[in-house]
């Protein structure tokens, strides 16, 4: 009773209402882009342009008020905006080819990216308790994959295996992202990494929106229906971005992890109760192969992390990715 007793406390409480609302935003960035999708609007470098301007207008403002030089070299942070970029491309474009409840799922696999990549570059330890939790995490991807292969004319896209691929991709530049944050957070600070990686990825953005989207967004014709995705999609990313590292350093990596996967359960609960779309029932499956993997993973061991700031390799790895002081997640994005 005194252990219940001590779990319960306020700041517990508070973290996993913050985890909630986190997931919350994660999921509303996965309806606009799902939304914008339907209505036939390609632009995915587009949708995320805002949300770095955002970060480097608010976060850069701080900075210069500090004037204080930068810890890490520029060029460090031009190469992650480069990759947190073409990550969220790839991922926002899969809305184009297949269903949201597949991006969310699949975008898991930055876990099992993360964890290869800290071992190889951050000599990261891990239990076996966690490597089972990331094989069965695994087969529920694999079972995703299946699903829509399987039912395709049900799960929301033009071509779901083309979608996965682009999901799978893009979550692995997640996880390229967010180890290199954790890299450079070491030799930085939270505000310095978001308004760097603001300031590039907008940089980037606009670049890669005047050579491969200018045509597309020219021919859009815009309404509220079509700015309002566009606009929430960035206010959502930019509040994500922010609110990460308050949860992260009230409550740890673990509880973010396990917040974030209620996405997935949210996204679902809007698909089948406000869409009324049908779901495969082998989602059920491999949403249930997910979470008993990261539940597993998130409940192993306390490994070793000589380099690497122990749990900030997880899920939070791709979507903080997005963020900040653990530069990694470790989820995030």
């Amino acid at each position: 009773m005194t252990g219940f007793k001590q779990f319960w406390t306020k700041k517990t409480l508070v973290g996993l209402a913050l985890g909630q609302f986190l997931s919350l935003l994660i999921t509303s960035t996965g309806f606009s882009s799902s939304e914008l999708a339907k209505r036939g609007i390609n632009a995915p470098t587009s949708q995320s342009f805002l949300n770095y301007v955002l970060l480097a207008i608010v976060y850069g403002s701080i900075m210069l008020y500090r004037r204080k030089s930068l810890k890490a070299k520029w060029y460090s942070y031009a190469a992650l905006g480069l990759v947190d970029v073409e990550a969220n491309f790839l991922v926002v474009k899969a809305y184009q080819y297949t269903s949201i409840t597949s991006v969310m799922l699949l975008d898991c696999w930055a876990i099992p990216s993360v964890m290869l990549l800290t071992w190889l570059f951050l000599s990261t330890k891990y239990g076996y308790k966690r490597i089972t939790g990331v094989l069965v995490c695994v087969a529920g991807l694999v079972t995703v994959v299946f699903s829509d292969v399987h039912a395709g004319d049900r799960s929301g896209g033009s071509n779901p295996t083309k979608g996965d691929a682009f999901v799978i991709a893009g979550a692995t530049l997640y996880a390229v992202s967010n180890v290199s944050e954790e890299y450079l957070v070491k030799n930085a600070d939270r505000i310095e990494l978001m308004s760097m990686l603001g300031f590039f990825g907008a940089i980037i953005s606009a670049i890669q929106i005047s050579i491969l989207e200018r045509n597309e967004l020219s021919s859009i014709h815009w309404s509220a229906g079509a700015a309002l995705p566009f606009v929430g999609f960035s206010l959502a990313m930019f509040l994500f971005y922010s609110f990460v590292p308050i949860l992260l350093k009230l409550s740890g990596s673990t509880m973010f992890n396990l917040s974030l996967l209620t996405s997935d359960m949210w996204a679902v609960v809007i698909r089948i109760f406000a869409y009324h779309e049908k779901v495969d029932w082998m989602y059920f499956i491999a949403f249930a192969a997910v979470t008993v993997g990261l539940i597993i993973y998130s409940g192993g061991d306390k490994d070793e992390q000589p380099n690497s700031g122990g749990d900030m390799t997880d899920k939070d790895a791709e979507r903080s990715k997005h963020l900040d002081e653990e530069a990694g997640s470790g989820p995030q994005q």
